[in-house]
């Protein structure tokens, strides 16, 4: 194998672990779904500062032109591993704990919600049939 193919392979590599870490921490994946760096950049994109999204893009380009040997030669390999780093700063702190944690206290807080409305729509009805 060529230094460039694992090179591109690396870039590919690379932005999947970004748009998984992205679909992680900020939402925007379907169950199941493991969505490419240029769906994830367009779906929640806006959720990373405005360098770091700048950073997103040139990985997300690279991975589109990683397919193709030709053009995947002139890639700037140099800035693509360093948004790659930078991507990884910012979005692996948040452990998996914490994500898990989070999405329990989501559903939970839902399923509260949903028992307020309804016991205000039973005692809506009740006092409107005047049983209360």
């Amino acid at each position: 194998m060529t230094r460039d193919a694992q090179t591109i392979e690396d870039v590919r590599d690379m932005a999947d672990e970004v748009a998984r870490l992205m679909a992680d921490r900020f939402g925007g994946a379907r169950r199941g779904e493991r969505p490419d760096m240029q769906a994830m950049l367009r779906r929640r994109g806006g959720a990373l500062p405005r360098k770091l999204r700048r950073m997103a893009k040139v990985l997300a380009e690279a991975d589109l032109h990683s397919a193709q040997p030709r053009i995947a030669r002139q890639l700037d390999l140099p800035a693509i591993s360093r948004a790659h780093h930078a991507l990884i700063a910012h979005l692996q702190p948040l452990g998996e704990m914490s994500r898990w944690r989070n999405r329990a206290l989501n559903f939970a807080a839902s399923v509260l919600f949903g028992l307020m409305l309804l016991a205000a729509v039973l005692i809506w009805v009740m006092i409107r049939r005047g049983s209360l």
